[in-house]
Parts: C-alpha cells; sequence; structure tokens
C-alpha cells in the first residue's frame, strides 16, 4: 500500500507486552513515519516487546508520558488498553490531533471482509476455529486482534475481497465506529468491572461490534445466553442464533478435540459462520477434525507419574474458574481433580467459584491476589486448601498432592498482574515448572 503515513510523527501510546504494539510500531516504520513510543513501563519490563522491534528507527519514552510528546504529534494510536479518559488523550483532543487504534485504523484502510468475534469468554477459540475452517476453504484468509497480531500488520498483504477474523475485547471496541460484515458475539458476563463504571456500560461497548452494521450485515448471537440473545431486538442486521445443544451441530462433536459445553457452543457459532459463507459440508468437517485448540486453553501440558497437567491460564474471571472445573470434572469423572487458582481481583463476585471448589475439587492450591483474598472468604471449614506463594511452590505442592490417575489444572479466574506479568507469563511459568517434574 502507498506509504499514507511517510515523515509524520506518529505517537504510539502503550507498546504493551503480548505483541500487538510492537506489529503497530513496525507498521508506521515501514511507513517511514517518524515514531515515538511511549509507555508507563520502564525498559525492562518491555525487553520482550522493544526486542521484537530491534534494528527499528524508534524513539522511546519509557516510564512515563510526557504532555508535549501528546501536543506535536500528527497522529495518536492508543493501545486499547489506556482508558479514553486519560489526561494524555485530553491533551491530544485539546491539540485536534486524531486518535486510534489500530483496529479503527485497519478499518478505515482495509478493503478486506471482516468477521469480527467478541464476548466475555470463548472468543478467542472461535475465532481460531472460524480461521481454521475459512482458511481451509480459502487461502485469503487472516487472522488478528486481542490474540497478539495487530491487524495493520496485515495491511500490505490484504487484497479486497480477503477474509479477515478478528478478535475484539471489549477495550478493542470503546473507539470504533464501524462494525464488522459478520459479527459473532459468544457470551456476556461481569468482567472488567474495575475499568467500567458499572456492568451497563461494559455491555454497551460489546454492543459496537453490530451497531453500525448494515441491513446486508450478519449478527450471530448465543441463544443460550439471555443478555446476548436480546441484542437482537437493536440489531439494523440480520440476525442468527446458536445453541451449544443445535442438532446441526452434532455430526461434528465426535470429531472435535476439546470439551465441555462452553467448547460446544464455540463450534456452533463457528459452523454458523461458515454455513453463511457457504463453505462446503466436507471442509467443516475436516476442519473441525484437524483443529487442535488454542494455546493456554485447557492446553494438555504433560503426563507424570500417571498425572495429567493441564493449563487454563487464560481463565481470568471466576466463571471461567468453575467452567473449567465442571469440564474438567465431566470428562474425568474417575479423577481427583488439584486445581490451581487466584490471583488479582476485578471487581467480580467469588462466592459461585468457592462453592464449586468445595463441590468438586479435591485439594485447592490458591495464589496470591486479592481475589484469592475473596475465595477464601467463601472457604471457610473447607480443610484441602494450600497456599503458595509462586507457581514453582503451586506445581511443587501439586506434584505432592497427586496420586494415580490425578489431574491438575490451573486455571485461575483472575487476572495476574500482581506476580506475573500477564496471564500468558503465568502460563508459560505453569508450563516450564511442569516440564521440570523430575
Amino acid at each position: 500500500m502507498d506509504k499514507l503515513f511517510k515523515n509524520k510523527k506518529v505517537l504510539i501510546m502503550g507498546l504493551g507486552l503480548h505483541g500487538g504494539g510492537a506489529g503497530v510500531a513496525k507498521f508506521f516504520c515501514k511507513q517511514g513515519a517518524d515514531v515515538l513510543v511511549t509507555d508507563l513501563k520502564i525498559k525492562e519490563q518491555l525487553k520482550d516487546s522493544i526486542l521484537k522491534l530491534k534494528g527499528l528507527k524508534i524513539k522511546y519514552a519509557l516510564g512515563g508520558h510526557k504532555e508535549s510528546d501528546f501536543q506535536g504529534a500528527d497522529l495518536i494510536i492508543k493501545n486499547p488498553d489506556v482508558p479514553n479518559g486519560s489526561p494524555y488523550l485530553k491533551v491530544a483532543q485539546k491539540n485536534n490531533i486524531p486518535v486510534e487504534t489500530d483496529i479503527s485504523l485497519f478499518f478505515k484502510l482495509s478493503r478486506a471482509f471482516i468477521i469480527g468475534v467478541t464476548g466475555t469468554k470463548g472468543k478467542s477459540t472461535t475465532a481460531s476455529i472460524i480461521y481454521h475452517i475459512l482458511k481451509l476453504q480459502n487461502k485469503r484468509t487472516f487472522l488478528a486482534g486481542n490474540i497478539g497480531v495487530s491487524p495493520l500488520e496485515l495491511l500490505g498483504k490484504i487484497k479486497k475481497g480477503d477474509r479477515v477474523i478478528l478478535e475484539f475485547s471489549s477495550f478493542e471496541l470503546e473507539n470504533l465506529k464501524q462494525s464488522p460484515d459478520i459479527a459473532v458475539i459468544t457470551n456476556i458476563l461481569p468482567d472488567h468491572l474495575n475499568r467500567y463504571a458499572s456492568m451497563a456500560e461494559y455491555i454497551e461497548s460489546k454492543k459496537i461490534i453490530f451497531k453500525y452494521q448494515k441491513k446486508s450485515d450478519i449478527l450471530i448471537l448465543n441463544s443460550d445466553d439471555l443478555l446476548a440473545k436480546s441484542f437482537a431486538k437493536e440489531a439494523q442486521s440480520r440476525v442468527c442464533f446458536f445453541t451449544a445443544g443445535e442438532k446441526s451441530t452434532e455430526k461434528y462433536i465426535s470429531d472435535f478435540k476439546l470439551f465441555g459445553k462452553h467448547n460446544l457452543s464455540n463450534l456452533s457459532s463457528a459452523i454458523n459462520v461458515a454455513k453463511e459463507l457457504n463453505v462446503p459440508e466436507e471442509i467443516i468437517k475436516k476442519a473441525v477434525k484437524s483443529f487442535k485448540g488454542v494455546s493456554s486453553r485447557q492446553e494438555f501440558v504433560r503426563e507424570f507419574k500417571n498425572v495429567k497437567y493441564f493449563n487454563d491460564t487464560t481463565s481470568t474471571m471466576p466463571e471461567s474458574a468453575i467452567i473449567a472445573i465442571d469440564s474438567f470434572s465431566e470428562k474425568f469423572p474417575n479423577s481427583k481433580l488439584i486445581f490451581i487458582c487466584g490471583g488479582q481481583n476485578k471487581g467480580l463476585n467469588y462466592k459461585k467459584l468457592a462453592d464449586a471448589i468445595k463441590e468438586k475439587v479435591g485439594d485447592l492450591i490458591i495464589l496470591p491476589g486479592t481475589a484469592s483474598d475473596e475465595v477464601k472468604k467463601h472457604l471457610l471449614g473447607y480443610n484441602k486448601m494450600h497456599n503458595a506463594s509462586s507457581m514453582q511452590k503451586a506445581v511443587e505442592t501439586a506434584k505432592n498432592l497427586a496420586q494415580k490417575g490425578d489431574i491438575v489444572v490451573l486455571s485461575p479466574g483472575a487476572t495476574s498482574f500482581n506476580i506475573f506479568k500477564n496471564e500468558f507469563d503465568r502460563g508459560e511459568q505453569y508450563v516450564k515448572a511442569v516440564k521440570k517434574l523430575k
């Protein structure tokens, strides 16, 4: 594509740790822009992201933001994690400097057919299944968004009519004034209530995925989720519904490697997208059979001394930890479940998780954090709880408790920012510790 941003002063606000920010910086460097990256984190915290940008002409202002940087830019690209109320963004607005996210800019510049997936849980798995099916039908299919890949990195490759599957967090939807051609909402549960003033505000951010759709567009909603189902009455587009127990999905289940009702729901939504796009039956069947799942979600790590270890680190809310308890108990009904959870609270309620632990968990290993403190409050009288100050200690404790046939699952049900860089660092530390067991 033409160098639209050549010699423009582009400020990237928030490099982040997941890789998306590095992708944005690469894009603008290739465009010949004058790139400044500013972040509240220091160089040491961002070293992995900075390493990805080695050799590129980029200026850094780390460990804090400066007002002057926000007054002198031609364009600001904000990381979705940066709240819209940031005083530095207000400085930019006062100076009439445009503020975009990588996704809002991608919508403006791309000629692709966009399939967007959001929801509180299941969006990564759903987006990945859709991608896996559509890629098998047509190689001109791409996956980006909230999975650590900036869609801006795709702009140079994409031709008109290519299909792009974008996974959207609520944060990434906040600044959009356009919606995808096909929008999928997996479910709506309480989340990020430390960022949003209320559940209603969080729900409004999710609705943006279909708010700007045209009549010819498609909205695919989960009829098992009353909140998501209720969005149908606000849609301009054509609405389709899916359900975990859908008859049209039954023929694929025996070939599907993932387990749990939530994954049948994810599969059903993906098959609905494929059918809307006229993907042949044999391609859907072949894709479902070869789909192995998404890293860090119910990921089988290792069997050691007849004990199976699973990594479900992307469980960052109590409901997802409850789903893990239910799914693993159902899949392994004769095994004792040793459950590792805990971390920081996002303003969520942990009573139901504590009830599920009391009912179905053999031994609980709990990591430090404000969410862990909430769980403990509801576990008075539960005498199978073991505290662990680090992931290494949690895995060692699990090994000592486990007997032949048991399963060990890391499914924290909370955020990770007190003792880990993010949930992926948490998962990596778990996998590393499990693989080192002797």
